[in-house]
């Protein structure tokens, strides 16, 4: 999966990100499917895009959430 197949509309930020597009990433939640969900680095929008599985998704986000300040 690269950035061209997923159009801009469909990526996604938390609402914790900063405005200033500072240390973030992104996902396209209309994408995701049951093996793979796709991320990127909200600062290289043409960059790759990653995948990584729902768990693993879900335990970053989970994580995520318990470490905000």
């Amino acid at each position: 999966m690269t950035h061209a197949d997923i159009p801009e509309q469909s990526w996604t930020s938390s609402s914790f990100s900063q405005s200033n597009g500072g240390e973030c990433i992104e996902w396209a939640p209309d994408f995701a499917t049951a093996h793979a969900v796709p991320i990127r680095d909200s600062k290289n929008k043409r960059g790759p895009v990653v995948t990584v599985t729902p768990k693993a998704w879900a335990a970053f986000v989970g994580f995520a959430a318990e470490s905000r300040v």
